[in-house]
């Protein structure tokens, strides 16, 4: 596939990595000479030095003949006229664009991207998407990371062990005797930053994050075996009112009402601003790492503050400042990869990755196949999919035991008419079933094949 990127920031950046490592012929337009000198220096793919949205530099990008075009620079004017310029002047089939500005996507100008006005297929908004996944851990206490998958019939939880983690040193074949009516599959290990796709034999030890899929309606129970019990966060502190705290807040106004929640900003005109589009929040102007202003936001009674200002080192430290006050549990907002190991180790119960949820947007729409979702898990450790299965699939129409699935494919969960069914040897799957699996980075493609029309590479 022919992709062009537009945009050599941290999104771009790993959009273009993904691609690449799979193979594709991607081209990357960037204005800034420092970003496109680093694409070419660590990545095997074209870059140009331009502005996005300029049609001999798309030209000069091979706009001619791509397949898609993915515009994700700082701008979303740029993304928007990039989609336009790639639709009008070479017929682009697939444009995608990031859109940060809220005024462009209200429902009453929803009718602006269509093909007759600005021809976007889709339009990814970064701050709603991390907004949405806060609130999705918010409300799964105890958990690292919250997918719905199949309809929100199936989600992936992560958790972190620790001595208290009840599951600890036993062989992962031991699950379905100790719960033999929980619908749960654990698809991944992290042990000290290092991914592991878990065998029957393999255990978990204090530290791991344990990824597993499980029946939504087995959560509370699967949380209880891992010892993560207890309530939603009611009392809730968020450290900045930028986009993303803004979204967050009238996400929890709108859908908890019984929570109680204070917003910290330190912009005097943004904090007025926030203050007048909430209804029950309570706005406070200062600093987050000002220990007068963390009292005064009662954060020492906090069920879970979450830091989402612009800034990586000042959610940390805030995060930081906020459990040694007493709040139960942090989640911080960090585009760093560089700091994602040291997370777990400081006390911070839960790191959000905006590049991350992006990149798994973008992502389910450049599989091929008859392909749902796609989930991005640990920075390239390997892709949550949800997928149709074909009469022509491979893994249609024989126990799971006699079929040979690609080394690094785990199965989590099957859906059939609107049930789910956790996967064993014995397990048929049907054509029209509705499969949520884990694949590990090298085996994606093989995944994609399998749930295509032609099935003649297996």
């Amino acid at each position: 596939m022919k992709v062009i990127v537009c945009g050599a920031g941290q999104v771009g950046f790993n959009i273009a990595h993904y691609l690449a490592g799979e193979s594709n012929d991607v081209t990357v337009i960037d204005q800034r000479p420092d970003l496109i000198r680093k694409i070419t220096d660590t990545l095997d793919v074209q870059a140009i030095l331009g502005h996005a949205s300029h049609p001999s530099v798309l030209e000069q990008a091979g706009a001619g003949d791509a397949d898609m075009i993915i515009a994700v620079t700082h701008a979303d004017e740029v993304n928007m006229v990039a989609c336009q310029v790639a639709h009008s002047l070479f017929n682009v089939p697939t444009k995608i664009a990031r859109i940060r500005s809220q005024t462009y996507l209200q429902p009453m100008w929803a009718a602006l991207f269509n093909r007759e006005h600005l021809p976007i297929d889709v339009i990814i908004s970064p701050e709603i998407e991390v907004a949405r996944a806060i609130t999705r851990r918010l409300g799964v206490p105890g958990a690292i990371d919250v997918i719905p998958m199949a309809g929100d019939k199936v989600r992936l939880i992560g958790v972190r062990c620790d001595q208290q983690t009840p599951l600890i040193n036993t062989p992962l074949r031991q699950l379905t005797v100790l719960f033999p009516d929980l619908n749960i599959v654990i698809i991944g290990i992290v042990r000290d930053g290092r991914p592991i796709v878990p065998t029957a034999e393999d255990q978990m030890l204090d530290g791991d994050e344990v990824y597993f899929v499980v029946d939504t309606q087995h959560v509370p129970r699967a949380l209880d075996a891992f010892g993560r019990e207890g309530q939603e966060a009611r009392k809730i502190v968020i450290f900045g009112g930028g986009n993303v705290g803004l979204f967050l807040a009238q996400q929890i106004e709108e859908e908890h009402p019984a929570a109680s929640v204070k917003v910290i900003e330190a912009d005097k005109e943004r904090a007025e601003y926030v203050a007048k589009s909430l209804h029950r929040a309570v706005v406070l102007h200062g600093d987050v790492l000002d220990p007068e202003i963390l009292t005064e936001a009662g954060v020492a009674h906090a069920e879970a503050v979450v830091s989402v200002t612009n800034d990586d080192e000042t959610n940390i430290l805030a995060s930081l400042l906020a459990k040694r006050y007493g709040a139960r549990r942090s989640m911080s907002l960090i585009n760093k990869t560089t700091y994602s190991a040291l997370m777990g180790p400081l006390g911070i119960d839960v790191v959000v990755s905006p590049r991350a949820i992006t990149v798994s947007n973008i992502l389910q729409h450049v599989r091929r196949g008859r392909i749902h979702a796609v989930h991005s898990l640990h920075e390239g450790f390997g892709e949550l999919i949800e997928a149709d299965a074909l009469e022509t699939s491979s893994l249609v129409g024989k126990p799971l035991r006699e079929v040979k699935l690609p080394n690094g494919v785990l199965l989590g969960a099957v859906v059939r008419n609107g049930a789910v069914i956790s996967p064993r040897g014995t397990t048929v799957i049907q054509a029209g079933d509705r499969v949520v699996l884990f694949a590990a980075s090298e085996a994606v493609k093989k995944v994609e094949k399998m749930f295509s029309v032609r099935l003649e590479y297996f």
